[in-house]
């Protein structure tokens, strides 16, 4: 649907994406949940099954099965979580809000993220769990006063999703790269994905969607300028624009906004990134934020087929819903002018019955007037 936009929009990219094909994606076999999730993330969520004791100090629930290998010793993994303390349940940290994955090298954690390590250690890419830790293995005795704000001796609750993991035997993280080492891997990455979305395997093209944004965080994007920014660029937006298309197909429509909001802070006049916001906008019924999008897309794009498809779906749904409000209104008159002219109907009997009364009654009292 829309391969023009894609050749017109990502001519840097030597692989695109045809994110709107019209048979329906199915999501990865593998994943089975198993418990209720949070809805807002807010407390942690309730998991069936009993817990994978891990370490003296850690335990694990799985709450969403993965698939392949687990990763090794020194493998860099990227992952969202969620951290709770045990008893209060007081929420500290959520990377999921950031959208923006954490990298872990396993074996070379912080010391305080010993026990969170040992769990991502024993799950598969696109896996989620609880994961248990004992204070031992988390801030310790002291706990922590800055930032997080952990208090002492607490046990903590961690909801860990491991989006995927690179197997390196050196352990080389993100920070020891160079710039064109970690825009090669980004790319590599955004290509994986692309061949997964063609196999229509949503979710694990979103991992690694999700991993090659993680090279490409803003920390890094900061100290970029010129060729280097636009390489890095011409990677991390197709990526943000991808995550969208495939939020857009699991209805996940607020996400896809998010991503494509990401997109337009850097270049403000991507039709690919306005036409998928406006999509996304019009499946949520804000018509009119849609229809504006719709409009800056078909700008820039002039000559896109699906841009111009949506400005007339838009068209005909207003339309239906007018023809629709206008014969409710319709129905609404029609009910009370015939209320009307039945009350006018009523009016006349009464007024005729009045006058016969009154005729009658005249009548009667002439005739006892002649009888006196």
């Amino acid at each position: 649907m829309e391969k023009q936009m894609d050749e017109s929009v990502e001519n840097q990219s030597q692989t695109h994406v045809a994110e709107e094909q019209e048979n329906e994606i199915v999501t990865e076999g593998s994943a089975v949940v198993h418990g209720e999730l949070s809805q807002d993330g807010s407390v942690p969520p309730k998991v069936d099954g009993e817990a994978e004791v891990l370490d003296e100090k850690v335990s694990k629930q799985i709450i969403k099965e993965g698939h392949g290998s687990k990763p090794s010793k020194y493998a860099t993994c990227f992952l969202h979580y969620r951290a709770w303390t045990k008893n209060s349940q007081h929420k500290f940290e959520d990377t999921w809000k950031e959208q923006q994955p954490i990298e872990l090298v396993i074996g070379k954690e912080k010391k305080e993220l010993a026990g969170l390590a040992i769990g991502v250690s024993s799950m598969k890419s696109g896996e989620r769990a609880l994961v248990h830790v004992g204070w031992e293995l988390a801030y310790g005795k002291e706990g922590n006063f800055s930032f997080p704000n952990v208090p002492p001796m607490a046990d903590l609750i961690y909801e860990v999703e491991v989006i995927g993991f690179d197997e390196t035997k050196e352990g080389k993280a993100r920070s020891d790269m160079t710039v064109e080492e970690r825009i090669g891997a980004a790319d590599r990455r955004k290509m994986d994905g692309n061949s997964l979305f063609k196999e229509e395997k949503l979710e694990e093209a979103m991992q690694q969607y999700e991993m090659a944004i993680a090279y490409m965080g803003d920390d890094f994007m900061f100290q970029l300028y010129g060729k280097y920014q636009d390489m890095a660029l011409a990677v991390k937006n197709p990526c943000h624009l991808n995550m969208a298309a495939c939020l857009i197909k699991l209805k996940r429509y607020d996400e896809a906004i998010g991503h494509c909001n990401i997109v337009l802070t850097e270049e403000e006049k991507n039709p690919k990134a306005l036409f998928r916001r406006g999509k996304a906008k019009a499946e949520l019924g804000q018509t009119e934020s849609a229809r504006d999008d719709f409009r800056k897309a078909q700008k820039y794009a002039p000559e896109d087929n699906a841009i111009r498809r949506e400005l007339r779906a838009l068209a005909e749904q207003e339309k239906a819903v007018y023809q629709k409000q206008k014969e409710m209104y319709k129905g609404m008159f029609k009910g009370k002018e015939e209320g009307s002219a039945k009350a006018r109907s009523l009016n006349w009997l009464i007024l005729l019955w009045q006058w016969l009364v009154s005729l009658f009654s005249g009548i009667f009292r002439r005739d006892r007037v002649k009888a006196d």
